[in-house]
């Protein structure tokens, strides 16, 4: 049997796809039949650094080379520094926690609003998305993912997303924590109000909840700033951070205040922050700190390419809506080389790797804005 087949018969079917990709470099990727595509996916925005960057791939052998795992009962190379580099870059005074995953991030951060807190509701927003484990899927609006495994043990409100009276109305003296997506990114690249964030902190403060900003997919540079609240002046108690970090790597982490951290016993993991993961986030944040200054351009240069369709951008995050065309589009733009998303509602959504050309990007919206006139 082939891969597919074996895929088929042994792998449970989680997933829909339909092609098998096998080799990466830089914003390229190749199919197991030779063809070439420009990947404007990214791994769903981790690939930051863009695929199999030499000094990434560097940083992982020589660390696999020296210590592959070491437990987290001793220090580990580089887990220090990497922590110092994502707590200087968040600039919310405190410490940082490793994990494995968005969602292990988001699990963590619900623990840390509880602990401090003592508080055991939560507040989300419609269209939210914070993960699939048992917490974090609890704080997931999609109905269709959540309610079959409800109970869930946490009970969360969800009021709609960008309207804070909805916000006011949900929270309570019985809410740990506002958990919530600076820009929404699962359901296609919404971006709220500027008021937004500040709005969420002051309702939080008046009810003495925590404020936490998933910046699973937002963060690490993704929208031009190192994190995505930096664009409104606001300082969230919690953020948690994944998919950029570690150009592909496993990995997931928290940044909180100063003063909000677990203690010892309160929280743990055997994988957390090990020593090739620990190599590639120091690599790819050197990267990204790198180029960071040239990604709100790059942005604009998909801003402009797609007027037509009104996107929405906030650096290399873009989105548009196209409706009952989404699914035509993608597979318009497969054929002619290019690899874009369909998230939810019927919007594109494209997070290419950070280090994308403005040559390839202008190819990309040409592909694109083709695949319309020729539906």
């Amino acid at each position: 049997m082939n891969s597919i087949e074996l895929d088929a018969k042994y792998y449970m079917p989680c997933f829909g796809r339909s092609m098998k990709i096998v080799k990466g470099e830089g914003c390229n990727v190749w199919d197991d039949k030779g063809n070439k595509y420009l990947d404007l996916v990214a791994g769903i925005a981790v690939c930051s650094t863009g695929h199999c960057h030499p000094e990434v791939v560097d940083a992982i052998c020589r660390q696999a080379h020296e210590l592959i795992h070491c437990s987290n009962l001793y220090y580990i190379p580089g887990q220090a520094e990497l922590a110092e580099k994502i707590s200087k870059a968040a600039a919310l005074d405190g410490k940082v926690f490793f994990g494995n995953s968005g969602a292990e991030a988001n699990e963590a951060a619900m623990k840390l609003a509880k602990i401090r807190t003592g508080r055991n509701n939560f507040v989300s927003f419609a269209h939210d998305f914070h993960g699939r484990t048992i917490g974090s899927l609890a704080v997931t609006h999609k109905p269709a993912i959540r309610e079959p495994f409800e109970p869930l043990g946490i009970n969360c409100k969800f009021p709609e997303y960008g309207e804070l009276e909805g916000l006011k109305n949900a929270v309570n003296k019985d809410t740990a924590a506002v958990i919530f997506e600076p820009i929404q990114g699962e359901t296609g690249v919404i971006i709220p109000n500027d008021d937004f964030l500040p709005g969420i902190r002051d309702i939080c403060d008046d009810a003495g909840c925590l404020m936490i900003c998933d910046e699973v997919q937002t963060g690490m540079g993704r929208t031009g700033k190192w994190f995505a609240f930096q664009h409104s002046n606001v300082k969230p108690d919690i953020i948690s951070i994944a998919k950029g970090i570690a150009s592909g790597i496993p990995m997931g982490a928290i940044a909180a205040v100063d003063g909000l951290e677990f203690t010892k016993g309160q929280h743990g993991s055997t994988f957390a922050g090990g020593p090739i993961a620990c190599a590639a986030g120091n690599a790819t944040y050197g990267i990204i700190e790198k180029i960071l200054p040239t990604i709100a351009a790059k942005g604009e240069l998909f801003k402009k390419g797609l007027a037509k369709f009104n996107p929405r951008v906030r650096g290399l995050m873009v989105g548009f809506t196209a409706g009952d065309k989404a699914t035509d589009i993608q597979e318009y733009c497969k054929e002619h080389g290019i690899l874009i998303n369909v998230a939810g509602d019927g919007n594109i959504r494209i997070v290419p790797p950070l280090v994308i050309s403005n040559a390839e990007i202008e190819y990309a919206v040409k592909v694109i804005n083709e695949s319309v006139s020729s539906l």
